[in-house]
């Protein structure tokens, strides 16, 4: 990429990371290539759909979603792990508004952008449940496709009560509570 084109990219990002901040995920991108100095043209050729956006603002986090699972998959109890970061995914898609709707609509929907980042969360978190499953603290039937749309569903649900801070805790542990074996 030429340093001009860079340059665009980044401030690209860095006025999305602000707009969905302020805004949600569905903030105007017209106003993101505003903000950033340049036209829509410019957005789309980095950019070529709001899903592409969506996925390069949170590689950060997925990212860091990664590196953590890679730590838990040492953990002395799998379950705690697994439940571990379940709490963190809730966090990690309770942080824009609207992303946990986003990320919802791509569970299932390898050709969107977002997928870029929905595949190594999966194959990440079917690491940490199959070793709780192995332990037998975990039913079997328990699979990472339905857990992450759980934590999405929990993540909205949290989204469209602020007024109940608690709720997220709650709706994870009611959850949490139905995955291990009887």
């Amino acid at each position: 990429m030429r340093s001009d084109a860079r340059r665009n990219h980044e401030r690209l990002l860095t006025e999305a990371r602000s707009a969905f901040a302020e805004h949600g995920t569905d903030a105007s991108l017209e106003d993101v290539a505003r903000r950033a100095g340049v036209g829509i043209g410019t957005l789309y050729r980095h950019f070529p759909n709001r899903d592409a956006l969506l996925s390069a603002v949170f590689e950060d986090a997925a990212a860091g979603l990664l590196t953590r699972s890679r730590e838990l998959l040492h953990a002395p109890e799998p379950c705690a792990a697994l439940v571990t970061w379940l709490r963190e995914m809730v966090t990690h898609a309770g942080e824009y508004r609207g992303l946990a709707r986003s990320l919802m609509s791509v569970s299932y929907d390898n050709t969107s952008a977002l997928a870029r980042c929905s595949g190594p969360i999966r194959e990440a978190g079917g690491a940490l449940l199959a070793r709780a499953q192995e332990a037998g603290t975990v039913r079997e039937d328990v699979a990472i496709g339905d857990l992450l749309q759980l934590t999405h569903g929990i993540a909205l649900a949290a989204e469209e009560t602020p007024g109940d801070p608690e709720l997220a805790d709650r709706l994870l542990h009611l959850t949490l509570r139905g995955l291990k074996d009887s």
